[in-house]
């Protein structure tokens, strides 16, 4: 449906030359700008979540975020215009390919390929972040390869800018959870440091060709973020250099504070695995921080030390054991004390929390009451963003340390419905396409395979579904398939032939559609030299296009003129 805007001006500027993309939210169109007569890429919302405010929400954070950046490895954002018919954002036309794509086509990465891209997508971060915008969706779908080796970040649709309300990670936690930070899947707050984890955990997939956490279900993978650690790279790949497979874990580390703490730091990092793949670090410095390992600071003790330690250490050990046991029940003692008679405690009744709808406003609110949230964004039949179940019940009473401790609620958050950006299966074997949908938790059935005539599909493969490929469902939602019923018959009337030329008559014939069409000549009078002089089909007759045979005899004149042959 997207081919009907072929052809279109928007805005009596962009004439939109063909369609490059479809994608969950939005069709992406290739077009000439007539006023800076350059090609461009035109990102159009589809209409049919046009009028969602969360999906326009982000569609103009993205062209917010954008806009407030300029660097070459970042895709340029040209235009906006957000109109109630028509909402689209005009972006520098790209000819490359998803990073996604490249890695699923070569597997792993070499360690100098790799370095080369990383580095390019730390440089977008960097300039990113020094504005202070967040990406939050660093994926290798959301990068771009070019075909001379430049790197295109794109999609800042769900960044986090500055000062500014930003779109929540709820509505995207399915297709980017495999890249999820630790904090982004708690729902806490997140800054620079989650947009390296993200990259560390695309850095593991360059160089192993594995993700670090796969399971069943997103929610699944995303408690793996929170709770797990990755099994080691050189496990999978044992010639991954040992200082680059310490930098990837250090961008993975759970606690951000222990995490590697920008991308500018990053760079720093791998430039001296770079010039040094055989360089090993050590993680003890300050947070994040990772210095060269110096054997220097391991000394030898002299034999004579031995002799002495080895000899005082039983009187050393049992005079420290017994200071530490009588050290030990005298604080136990003494915090008892303390604890019994000078703390403080408050009783709150615990709010209902089922029923409300997650957004960082709420969790604010919350939090400043003394309540600790942990988020799980699960698929549900609920309402997206609705809160599902809470781990202590509404109106259980709980005693808390003034000013200390708070309430630790685990909540469940529904994203609704699983949704499912439907693939293009035309051309399709339909039985393969049935199973492909049926995998995916989509209905189809018998009655829902309509067949229809087509002179360009084979029979039994695919025409098209409905809704359309590209469209947003849900599973259990009821898929249409048009499936071809072999070739078209067209009925058409013959139409008299006798009196016209040669090529006027040829060009009726193909305005009919006419497939099995014969021409023969023969003598004639000079008046009918060219033209139909005889046809063996009638005129009014109706017969159909694709299997009648027409025979039309072309008079030559007579017999000493030029005849055609």
């Amino acid at each position: 449906m997207f081919e009907n805007y072929i052809g279109q001006v928007f805005d009596n500027r962009y004439r939109i030359e063909k369609v490059i993309g479809v994608g969950g939210m939005a069709v992406v169109f290739e077009a000439y700008d007539s006023v800076m007569r350059r090609t461009v890429a035109v990102k159009m919302l589809k209409d049919e979540i046009a009028h969602d405010t969360q999906s326009v929400k982000r569609f103009i954070n993205e062209s917010k975020a954008v806009a407030m950046l300029s660097h070459p490895n970042i895709v340029k954002i040209y235009d906006v215009s957000v109109k109630e018919n028509r909402k689209y954002i005009v972006m520098e036309r790209v000819e490359g390919i998803t990073l996604k794509n490249y890695l699923n086509k070569k597997g792993t990465l070499g360690m100098r390929e790799m370095l080369q891209y990383t580095e390019q997508i730390l440089l977008a971060l960097e300039h990113a972040h020094s504005k202070g915008v967040v990406h939050r969706d660093i994926k290798p779908q959301n990068i771009l390869l070019l075909k001379n080796g430049v790197i295109k970040v794109t999609d800042f649709g769900i960044a986090k800018l500055p000062n500014a309300e930003t779109v929540t990670m709820t509505d995207k936690a399915i297709g980017t959870v495999y890249y999820i930070s630790p904090e982004q899947a708690s729902g806490k707050k997140v800054d620079r440091r989650s947009d390296i984890y993200s990259l560390g955990v695309l850095m593991y997939e360059m160089c192993t060709g594995k993700l670090p956490f796969v399971a069943d279900s997103p929610v699944s993978v995303a408690l793996m973020h929170v709770n797990n650690q990755p099994q080691r790279p050189s496990e999978i790949v044992p010639s991954i250099p040992k200082g680059l497979e310490q930098i990837i874990l250090a961008a993975m580390e759970k606690r951000p504070d222990k995490r590697i703490q920008s991308a500018s730091q990053m760079m720093r990092l791998l430039d001296k695995v770079k010039k040094n793949p055989d360089l090993v670090f050590k993680t003890k410095k300050e947070p994040g921080e990772i210095t060269k390992l110096d054997m220097s600071l391991k000394k030898s003790r002299t034999a004579a030390q031995q002799k002495v330690n080895r000899s005082m250490f039983p009187i050393i050990a049992g005079v420290t054991c017994a200071f530490l046991i009588v050290a030990s029940v005298t604080m136990i003692y003494m915090v008892q004390q303390l604890l019994t008679e000078n703390t403080a405690y408050s009783t709150v009744e615990v709010e209902q929390l089922v029923g409300q709808t997650w957004s960082d406003a709420l969790n604010a609110r919350l939090t400043a009451q003394g309540y600790h949230l942990n988020p799980e964004f699960v698929n549900s039949t609920q309402s997206e963003n609705t809160i599902i179940e809470q781990s202590i019940p509404a109106g259980q009473r709980k005693k808390i340390e003034v000013g200390k401790t708070y309430i630790d609620i685990d909540v469940k958050v529904s994203l609704g419905m699983k949704a499912i950006v439907l693939d293009d299966y035309y051309n399709v074997r339909s039985n393969e396409a049935i199973s492909a949908l049926r995998e995916l938790g989509l209905i189809v059935r018998d009655e829902n395979i309509k067949k229809q005539a087509s002179n360009e599909v084979p029979t039994n493969f695919v025409i098209s579904t409905e809704p359309a490929a590209g469209s947003i469902v849900h599973e259990g939602d009821v898929i249409t398939l048009i499936v071809s019923g072999g070739e078209a018959f067209t009925q058409v009337t013959i139409v008299q032939y006798v009196g016209m030329t040669e090529e006027k008559a040829k060009e009726e014939v193909e305005k009919l559609g006419l497939k099995k069409v014969t021409y023969e000549y023969e003598l004639s009078g000079e008046e009918d030299k060219g033209k139909v002089i005889r046809q063996d089909v009638p005129p009014t007759s109706e017969v159909v296009a694709q299997t009648t045979t027409l025979t039309l005899t072309i008079g030559t004149g007579p017999e000493d003129s030029d005849q055609a042959t």
